[in-house]
């Protein structure tokens, strides 16, 4: 005497194990993609050769840069008192040029690749370096929760086998390529 197809029982149970089973999978392909492990940035940044100007080639979608349009850079340079300035700039919807000026400071001396960012002290966010060219021509700043990414480079565009590569290597750092957004540069 075994439990009979159509059982009202039966059904309550597939109704609460079937959705338990996708689930089980959804966690294990995040988990497989590397989404619940720890992000890495890259072994060692030199600070005097990363300072300088960065167009914006892609982001994911943030609070931040609602304002803008197209055009969106970034240009570091080191202070006396050795931390960072930080000038973001973009054009806005209406055609206006807006800037946003913070500060940086290294917090992984041994790497120089992990930073805390200022816009609004005494409020900071991660910048963490988890990709950079070899000779500085591109960057790819993420922080640990995996919110927020942005791919830069020193010139207006990147090539798109390069930008393919880079997005198939976020993706095997747990990020999802496909919310990245291209930023619009007219330069």
């Amino acid at each position: 005497m075994g439990i009979k197809k159509g059982n009202p029982l039966l059904m309550k149970v597939q109704t609460l194990i079937y959705p338990g089973f996708a689930l089980m999978g959804v966690f294990s392909l995040a988990r497989a993609a590397g989404v619940d492990s720890p992000l890495d940035s890259v072994p060692n940044v030199d600070l005097n050769r990363y300072v300088g100007r960065w167009y914006e080639i892609a982001k994911y979608p943030n609070r931040f840069e609602r304002k803008c349009a197209s055009d969106v850079k970034a240009t570091y340079a080191i202070r006396a008192d050795g931390k960072i300035s930080v000038v973001n700039s973009c054009i806005t919807h209406e055609g206006k040029l807006t800037q946003s000026r913070g500060w940086a400071k290294v917090v992984d001396r041994k790497t120089c690749s992990k930073l805390k960012v200022t816009f609004f002290w005494p409020f900071f966010g991660d910048y963490w370096i988890i990709d950079l060219g070899p000779n500085y021509e591109y960057a790819v700043i993420g922080e640990p929760s995996r919110k927020y990414l942005w791919v830069l480079s020193r010139t207006p565009k990147m090539d798109d086998t390069l930008y393919a590569e880079l997005t198939n290597r976020l993706a095997a750092k747990g990020y999802d390529a496909a919310r990245l957004e291209r930023t619009k540069q007219t330069y």
